[in-house]
């Protein structure tokens, strides 16, 4: 990827912060990928894509930690859970052979497993050594018979959100518009219904967590063209063009397939999250009201009204039980304002939330929700973090799975809210689980028995002092 195309990737004109400053969205800096580099985020971004291959061309490092990514879940095809990779070494850098290595890799794939599509993802050591994998790949679809798509992501390209736009822009010049949707089946038609075709982008199915909200689409008559690329399909990508709105989910991952979308196709976005009762009544009220269809507008306001009533009764107890508590939130990106929104729907406290990785806009967000005396933490290291859960007087640390046994060490309530959960938050239903799960977490009678002092730390025999 040329140094002129990444630039245009962070000056991306629909991030607001782009339209004050010239400066655009910030460059990489020394150090910058140690939180993910451009190739975690575009495989990031794309992996969920269920019936595609996805190689990684390098060493086998950078596939190392490939299988079930992120904990996406998918209703069909489990290819994208193989981890792939064309496993060069140092000879094969010595001697000229990755682009060899790459184009036996997909013939190997598509031979093995058929698949709909094939990604090939750059890594920095062949980025370095000037492999041409646009023209492989392109040798490798004519002799395959198979699309295969290179996503130019070399991880010193920059940080992880540079990788999400780089996976976004790869599907918009490669794959979007190349295929048209299926037709509504007769037995989805409704009478007085008009269904309509819409998209959702940045929406990745953690722990199958968008299997709550589904059901709601099809009762409203909205047919979901692409999840980019939640339980997503080859096939679903290739239509995106002709869908008649779309929902940025995950904040600015991958806000530039929006935009050019809306620039290309005229097809309106709008950005919004389902976690949390209220964001995502939202959501649907966004939808029908881009859509303009005055019956699914009079669909939508019933089918809240009625969720709504349903959720706050099953919730009532669970808010009892919760309410005043105080939350330290560390996460990143749409994270940092969305999960605020549902904490604060079971009236629980947010004492801080961490921005390590949010965008300006995250961060306006997060102000316009918690207001503006808002305590935003950018240090994510174990002492800092341990720290602010003290001087903020938190119940519960609410991060990813990396600080879990910085917490139990703490005797601290811990709840994972990243990729490696294993609990589906999003939705009316959702808020169900994530009420559950909080109670069980800081009412567990552990914490009692682990802040008491040990048995053994006041008792003592001649001579020995025991716990000393």
């Amino acid at each position: 990827m040329q140094a002129k195309e990444v630039a245009e990737l962070l000056n991306e004109p629909a991030c607001t912060h782009n339209t004050k400053s010239k400066s655009g969205c910030a460059r990489p800096k020394p150090g910058a990928t140690a939180g993910g580099c451009s190739f975690d985020g575009a495989q990031i971004a794309l992996l969920p894509i269920a019936d595609v291959a996805h190689i990684v061309h390098g060493p086998i490092a950078c596939a190392g930690s490939s299988w079930d990514n992120r904990g996406t879940r998918s209703s069909g095809p489990t290819l994208y859970r193989i981890g792939m990779t064309t496993d060069l070494t140092e000879q094969d850098v010595i001697m000229g052979r990755g682009e060899k290595r790459l184009f036996h890799a997909i013939k190997q794939a598509v031979e093995s497993y058929s698949p709909k599509a094939v990604f090939v993802y750059n890594t920095c050591v062949p980025a370095l050594t000037g492999d041409d994998i646009g023209a492989v790949c392109k040798a490798a679809a004519e002799k395959c018979g198979v699309p295969v798509v290179p996503v130019d992501c070399a991880g010193f390209y920059g940080t992880k959100n540079l990788g999400n736009r780089i996976a976004g822009e790869a599907m918009f010049k490669y794959v979007v518009g190349t295929a048209e949707p299926l037709p509504v089946l007769p037995e989805s038609q409704r009478p007085g219904i008009t269904v309509h075709d819409v998209n959702l982008i940045g929406e990745y199915n953690i722990a199958g967590e968008f299997w709550n909200v589904l059901p709601l689409f099809d009762e409203l008559g909205l047919r979901i063209l692409c999840t980019l690329s939640g339980d997503a399909r080859f096939h679903d990508v290739q239509t995106m063009h002709r869908a008649e709105a779309s929902m940025v989910v995950c904040a600015k991952a991958l806000l530039n397939v929006a935009r050019k979308l809306q620039t290309d196709y005229k097809i309106p976005y709008f950005e919004g999250s389902f976690y949390g009762v209220t964001d995502t009544s939202q959501a649907f009220r966004d939808f029908a009201r881009l859509l303009n269809d005055a019956s699914l507008s009079e669909r939508t306001e019933a089918l809240i009204a009625r969720e709504e009533a349903k959720i706050n009764a099953a919730l009532d107890p669970w808010r009892d039980r919760l309410r005043g508590k105080r939350v330290l939130l560390y996460t990143g990106g749409v994270k940092s304002w969305s999960i605020v929104s549902a904490l604060q729907d079971l009236g629980m406290e947010v004492v801080a939330t961490g921005t390590n990785k949010s965008t300006e806009e995250d961060k306006a967000r997060i102000r316009e929700i918690m207001g503006d005396k808002t305590k935003m933490i950018t240090d994510g290291s174990p002492k800092a973090l341990l720290g602010a859960v003290k001087e903020y007087q938190a119940d519960i640390l609410i991060a990813g799975g990396r600080n879990l046994y910085n917490a139990m060490k703490a005797r601290i309530p811990f709840l994972d809210i990243n990729q490696e959960r294993e609990f589906g938050y999003e939705g009316y239903s959702g808020m169900i689980e994530l009420a559950r799960q909080l109670a069980l977490t800081m009412q567990s009678p552990v914490w009692q028995a682990v802040r008491k002092p040990a048995p053994w730390a006041k008792a003592s025999v001649p001579g020995i002092e025991l716990g000393a």
